[in-house]
């Protein structure tokens, strides 16, 4: 059945409006100001906006986003933190613009792709009116806070054991390679708070009787065949070409490569729903998996093998 013949719009209230507002402030506070932990807070923040969007209909998904954005933007102008309201905006894109898909029921694949490319988007264009707008130069960064950044840092990496020659050298490996690597963790990293909230509004929606889309067994999702093309087509432009053709082969295949390890980590939770392991095995395999480095290569490389190795025998059930 249709998710948009099943939905029922509810009437929009002041409650719903306080509830959406002060959710998105309270873990927009908490992302600005608890250390570390605050990231988690971050990437919580679409889910209000998608919650309400969902339950209220797409018109008063956008009237109660934009009341919020109004209300934060004030605070965030008393309380000196300008990035809340940025945060808030992206947020609010990516909760009306994931209630839209759900609502349209697109694959998983396609509601990530999607939901990903319209958070870019917003964000570059922000990136782009708040970097003209503050006129810091061309890099957009203020070289006394760049300094003390750096000095910063090297002070942690004194603090994990190096010598201050080693941390400065590392800091400057660092340095040179993040700009070259940057839009691959720019979209890698809106593409794991989709899946993020993606994931968590699940079991919201079920809590709330809400309508979530059948996405099908998340254990068995796979990447799309013909990418392996592209890993093989971007791992010659990495030996074959120089310039900015072999930055955006390095680029593409960092991006193709997170693909496979997602496409891993499903093989690694098909067989773990198989033998029935324990809730304590399967959080000591993720974090494992999370700790080690080597466990994501791992998980990469399995990925992209199971192509031909249908480690699943998924290719055998849908041929019988």
């Amino acid at each position: 059945m249709v998710l948009g013949s099943v939905f029922t719009a509810e009437v929009m209230k002041p409650t719903d409006i306080i509830g959406c507002a002060g959710s998105v402030v309270l873990l927009l506070s908490a992302a600005t100001w608890i250390p570390v932990l605050g990231l988690f807070f971050a990437l919580v923040t679409p889910l209000p906006f998608l919650y309400y969007a969902t339950r209220l209909g797409p018109r008063d998904g956008v009237k109660i986003t934009v009341v919020t954005l109004i209300f934060v933007g004030l605070l965030s102008k008393l309380a000196g933190h300008p990035q809340m309201m940025v945060s808030c905006f992206e947020s609010g894109i990516l909760g009306l613009i994931l209630s839209e898909l759900y609502r349209r029921r697109f694959t998983l694949g396609f509601t990530i792709v999607l939901g990903t490319c319209s958070v870019l988007i917003v964000s570059i264009l922000l990136l782009s009116l708040v970097t003209s707008l503050e006129k810091m130069g061309s890099t957009g960064v203020n070289p006394e806070s760049h300094k003390s950044h750096n000095e910063e840092i090297i002070e942690a990496y004194k603090d994990w054991g190096f010598d201050e020659d080693e941390a400065v050298q590392f800091q400057k490996v660092i340095e040179d390679i993040i700009p070259k690597i940057y839009p691959a963790m720019f979209i890698l990293g809106t593409t794991l708070s989709v899946c993020f909230i993606v994931v968590l509004s699940r079991p919201l929606f079920r809590f709330k009787d809400l309508p979530y889309p059948n996405f099908g067994p998340m254990d068995q999702w796979q990447a799309p065949e013909l990418m392996v093309w592209g890993v093989i087509v971007t791992g010659f432009a990495l030996f074959l070409t120089t310039g900015s053709i072999k930055l955006f082969a390095v680029n593409a295949l960092i991006v193709m490569l997170a693909i496979y390890v997602f496409h891993g980590l499903s093989i690694t939770q098909f067989f773990l729903n198989k033998y029935h392991a324990p809730l304590l095995g399967r959080l000591g395999v993720y974090l494992l998996i999370f700790i080690l480095p080597y466990f994501l290569v791992t998980l990469a490389v399995a990925g992209l093998f199971d192509q031909w190795a249908d480690f699943r025998k998924l290719n055998q059930k849908a041929v019988t």
